[in-house]
C-alpha cells in the first residue's frame, strides 16, 4: 500500500523523476486541475485517465492559483489536503502543486507523452499557452467524456442552498 503522502513531488523531482520513466520507457500521462472537493466525477475521470499510460501525474493548482480563478471563497480545502487525498487514489502515481494560474512550465519541464482533460475541454478551448507546450513536447492530447451530474461547483450550491 502506498503512502499518499509520498506522492508528492516538487517539479525539480518531478522533471528528475520524468527522465527515469523515459529511460525505462514508460508512458506518461498528466492532467491538471484545482481538485477542489474531489467527488466521483474526478474519482472515474482519473481512473480513466490513468488506462492511458503506465503513470497519470496529477497537476493541481495552489491554493492561491484557485483563488484567482475561481474567486475568493476557495478553495475550500487546502493544497496540502487535496493533494493528499488525490495522492490516496489508486489511479494517481504522483501529485505536484503548482503556483500560477496555468501550468504549462510545469508541461513544458515535463513533457508528458499523453495529457487528458475531461470531455468539456476542446483542443480550442485549451489554455494557449498550455496547449503550445504540450504541441511543442509532442504530447498527445485525449479527451475523456465529462461524468454529468458532478462538479464541485454545483456541490457548494447544493450545500449553500441546504443551509439557507
Amino acid at each position: 500500500m502506498k503512502d499518499p503522502a509520498s506522492a508528492l513531488l516538487t517539479l525539480d523531482e518531478a522533471v528528475a523523476l520524468r527522465a527515469e520513466l523515459k529511460k525505462q520507457k514508460r508512458t506518461l500521462v498528466v492532467t491538471n486541475g484545482c481538485f477542489d472537493l474531489l467527488h466521483m466525477g474526478h474519482a472515474s475521470y482519473l481512473y480513466e485517465a490513468a488506462k492511458q499510460g503506465d503513470e497519470l501525474w496529477v497537476l493541481i493548482n495552489s491554493d492561491a492559483s484557485v483563488s484567482a480563478l475561481k474567486g475568493p471563497t476557495r478553495p475550500l480545502v487546502p493544497q496540502v489536503p487535496r493533494a493528499y487525498m488525490l495522492g490516496a487514489l489508486e489511479s494517481v502515481s504522483k501529485v505536484i502543486v503548482f503556483d500560477s494560474p496555468r501550468c504549462d512550465r510545469e508541461l513544458a519541464a515535463l513533457e508528458p507523452d499523453v495529457y487528458v482533460k475531461a470531455g468539456d475541454y476542446t483542443l480550442e478551448s485549451l489554455d494557449a499557452g498550455e496547449r503550445a507546450a504540450l504541441l511543442k513536447g509532442n504530447s498527445k492530447i485525449v479527451f475523456m467524456p465529462f461524468v454529468e451530474g458532478f462538479s464541485t461547483t454545483n456541490i457548494v450550491e447544493k450545500i449553500r442552498k441546504s443551509l439557507q
